[in-house]
């Protein structure tokens, strides 16, 4: 199949794509103007995969190729780092448009700023910055070196050559360039590392995705004060791999299933899934993971510490905890605070980063939640 075209040419089915985004509301005048002109399609490799339930598959027919490259979905572009015979997990991918879209937009670039990526993966968002702020003012970071080289061709490809492809762990940015104005990363954080926070200028702006043990992927935007500090908001739900070095460790202790017992439930599972709860919830039980999943219609949820606690919650059963803590119990008192607090949305959590790690807050910096 081929990937790549006349640089001229546009597909009307990207157009259509363009068009889809815009009238979401998720591109200015002057970013619809850079989509445009970067069509996606010249940074996807032949080689691809859908996520799947269970794993990725293979997209083999050239039909099904471009259908999903014009979509408003994430396109899968490496599977177990890169590693033949593996489990099929994806490790890299060309994102979902909208939500790039919406964090470029929480970006505020006016045209002059010199950005900081972390994640190249296929080039695709370096090359959106560079068409905006300029190739020379974009710095992006990659962890495999074999995406990195792609990457570089692909800018060339498309007329950025001058974007620095840097290959190193993003988690510590790269302070050779800094300070840079603006920071997005493309892969999804457990925690904002200070030195990202020390590599932009006060009054510049990080957009980060992360991903926490009790939610599994929210959008933050922060804004670095004099001090040092950088505090904002969640802006709504976000889902990205991992970055390499933040991938979720394995529970340190298996669940014991001799101390199963049950106990009955006085939250309906749809309850504990909206964003807000999930924010609150992991900042009052830090440890804590939720996994959600549907299966023919029916709900499960389960929770596990990294010490050997869990519980299993089926829709309208009895719900098992194993474990010395009594995790669902737990879970349900901070359900009760949340409830009390009156439900707030994703939007009112915030969150404060300095030196000393990352606090949770609501509504306001100075009320922090949890420990």
């Amino acid at each position: 199949m081929t990937t790549m075209d006349a640089p001229g040419a546009v597909h009307p089915e990207y157009a259509a794509l363009v068009e889809l985004l815009d009238g979401r509301g998720l591109l200015s005048p002057d970013w619809r103007a850079v989509w445009e002109q970067s069509p996606r399609h010249r940074f996807i490799p032949q080689r691809i995969w859908r996520q799947g339930p269970e794993r990725c598959e293979p997209v083999t027919d050239e039909g099904e190729w471009w259908r999903l490259v014009h979509s408003d979905e994430p396109v899968v572009t490496q599977v177990d780092d890169g590693h033949e015979g593996g489990p099929g997990v994806a490790t890299s991918s060309n994102s979902q448009p909208s939500m790039v879209a919406a964090m470029l937009g929480c970006l505020e670039v006016r045209g002059h700023e010199r950005v900081l990526e972390i994640g190249t993966a296929t080039g695709h968002v370096a090359a959106l910055l560079a068409r905006r702020v300029g190739d020379d003012r974009v710095v992006s970071v990659e962890i495999d070196p074999r995406l990195a080289d792609q990457a570089e061709k692909n800018l060339a490809a498309v007329g950025a050559p001058r974007v620095t492809v840097v290959r190193a762990d993003g988690e510590h940015g790269w302070a050779a360039g800094a300070p840079y104005d603006r920071l997005i990363s493309t892969c999804a954080l457990r925690h904002v590392p200070y030195d990202l926070v020390r590599q932009v200028v006060p009054g510049g702006i990080l957009v980060a995705p992360m991903a926490r043990d009790f939610w599994s992927g929210a959008v933050l935007r922060l804004r670095v004060h004099e001090d040092g500090t950088a505090s904002g908001p969640f802006e709504g739900g976000a889902s990205y791999m991992p970055m390499k070095s933040h991938r979720p460790a394995a529970p340190a202790r298996p669940v014991d299933q001799s101390t199963a017992r049950s106990v009955a439930s006085g939250i309906g599972l749809r309850d504990l899934l909206s964003l807000g709860f999930a924010l609150y919830a992991g900042a009052m039980l830090p440890g804590v993971s939720m996994v959600h999943a549907e299966t023919g219609g029916a709900d499960r949820v389960w929770l596990m510490d990294q010490d050997g606690s869990g519980a299993i919650a089926d829709a309208g059963e009895p719900v098992w905890q194993y474990g010395p803590r009594d995790l669902w119990s737990e879970v349900e008192a901070a359900y009760g605070g949340y409830l009390d607090l009156g439900e707030p949305p994703a939007p009112a959590f915030g969150m404060t980063v300095g030196p000393g790690g990352g606090q949770t807050w609501l509504h306001t910096p100075d009320q922090v939640i949890g420990a």
